[in-house]
C-alpha cells in the first residue's frame, strides 16, 4: 500500500515564467476586446496575458469575451481609471 499523496497548489501560471503584457489604455470599444483576442490567439494554450485598458466598457467586454471563448479570467482589478485583466489562454 502506498502512502497518500499530498496535494499542493500549482503555480498560477505553470507554462510561462513571464506573462505577456498588453497596454490598451486610451483605446475605446471595440478595440480593447479585439486586440485582446488577437494577442490571445498568438499565445500557446496555458499562456498568460495581462491587459490594461481605460475604456469602461472593457469591464464588461473582456470578461464576456473570456467566457465566450473559454479562456480563464484569473484576475480583474481597477487602479484609478485603469482596468487590469489577467487571462490564461485555454
Amino acid at each position: 500500500m502506498s502512502a497518500p499523496s499530498s496535494i499542493s497548489a500549482a503555480p498560477p501560471f505553470p507554462d510561462m515564467t513571464e506573462p505577456l503584457r498588453l497596454d490598451l489604455k486610451g483605446l475605446n470599444c471595440p478595440l480593447p476586446v479585439l486586440k485582446t483576442g488577437k494577442a490571445l490567439h498568438a499565445l500557446a494554450p496555458g499562456g498568460v496575458l495581462i491587459v490594461e485598458a481605460t475604456d469602461p466598457m472593457a469591464a464588461i467586454d473582456i470578461p464576456h469575451f473570456c467566457r465566450q471563448k473559454g479562456h480563464r479570467l484569473v484576475g480583474e482589478e481597477k487602479d484609478g481609471s485603469v482596468l487590469r485583466f489577467t487571462i490564461a489562454k485555454s
